[in-house]
Order: structure tokens, then sequence, then C-alpha cells
């Protein structure tokens, strides 16, 4: 349950401002159909972060606990760093005519532009930290939907009116207080 709720609310917090919550704007106010938006997010977020699951699954079982440690540490510590700094989202990544429809538009959009992405890194290093890659999954893509969800159906309005640079610090100190208890050892029953 730690794994799902941890991985939930740290990304739900650093999903707000990003690029690809940004690019949930976009669509919403380019295509104005919520229902395919919503549900090419949530596909895209489940394949993406199984994916990145997966991968941080493989790494915890091929690098020693000691290494994982200190490396799972530093990367917490660095996504907190990185958690400050907003995104911005490139003109050149809006999406053109739907050529694959409003659900296909949104589901490779989505995908691509969540590769390498803050969230997806954090569910690598989530699904190292902890034993149960479904629920870190489960987590990362409920905070993915919790923060763009909102975005969809709200637009604009609710961007400009949330204080960006507050909930970009909490995330930060989430990220940074996950990565001083990994360094010291916390929860390592792995």
């Amino acid at each position: 349950m730690e794994a799902l709720l941890v991985s939930m609310g740290v990304v739900a917090l650093a999903e707000i401002g990003d690029k690809t919550q940004l690019l949930a704007l976009v669509l919403a106010a380019r295509f104005r159909r919520p229902a395919p938006i919503i549900f090419g997010i949530l596909v895209a977020t489940l394949a993406n972060h199984a994916l990145a699951g997966a991968v941080g699954a493989w790494l915890a079982a091929l690098i020693g606990p000691t290494a994982m440690r200190w490396i799972l540490g530093v990367s917490f510590i660095a996504m907190a760093i990185w958690t400050l700094i907003p995104d911005q989202l490139d003109e050149e990544a809006e999406p053109r005519p739907p050529r694959f429809g409003v659900f296909g538009t949104t589901l490779v959009a989505f995908f691509l532009l969540e590769m390498g992405d803050k969230t997806q890194i954090a569910t690598v290093a989530l699904a190292a930290k902890y034993a149960s890659l479904a629920a870190v999954v489960a987590g990362t893509t409920i905070g993915m939907m919790l923060a763009n969800v909102p975005a969809v159906l709200l637009g604009e309005v609710a961007a400009r009116k949330l204080p960006m640079r507050v909930v970009h610090g909490i995330a930060g100190a989430i990220f940074l207080v996950l990565g001083v208890l990994v360094l010291l050892g916390a929860g390592s029953s792995r």
C-alpha cells in the first residue's frame, strides 16, 4: 500500500506544471473532446510507466542493495532539484490535425513526451525501491491522471490559478525526503 500511495502522491505533485500537463491543456483547448483525450492519457501512461517500472525492477535485481540505495537516494535528491525547474511546452510539440483521431493523437503525443520525463524517471526509481511493480505502476498512473484529468476538464483556468511554485516546492520536498530516507537506509527491506 505504501508503494501505491507514495508513487501516486509523488507523481501527482511532480506532474503539476510538467510538459505533459501542458500538453493536456493544449489538447483540451484544441480538440474540446475530453473523453478520448483522458482515455489516450490513461493508455499512454500505463504503457510508458509499465515500461519504466520494468526497467526499475530489473535494475533493482541487477544491482546490489548498497549500490542501489546510493543510486536511488541520489536520484530522488536530483528529482527534488529537477522538480523545482518548471517545464515549458515547445511550440513545435503542439499536435497537428488529428490524423489518428483525438485518442490516437493523445496516445502518441503523451507516450513520446513522457519519455525521459521526470515522472517516468521517478517511476523507474520507485519501482527499483519498492518490491511491488504493479503498485508502483498503478500509483504513478493514478498520480498522472489526478494531475491531468482536471487539466483536460478545466483547461487553462485551473492552470493559471494553481500556485505552481508552492506545488513544485512540495513535490521537491517529498523527493528530497525520500532521497535522504533512502540514503539513511529507511525501508531497506529489499
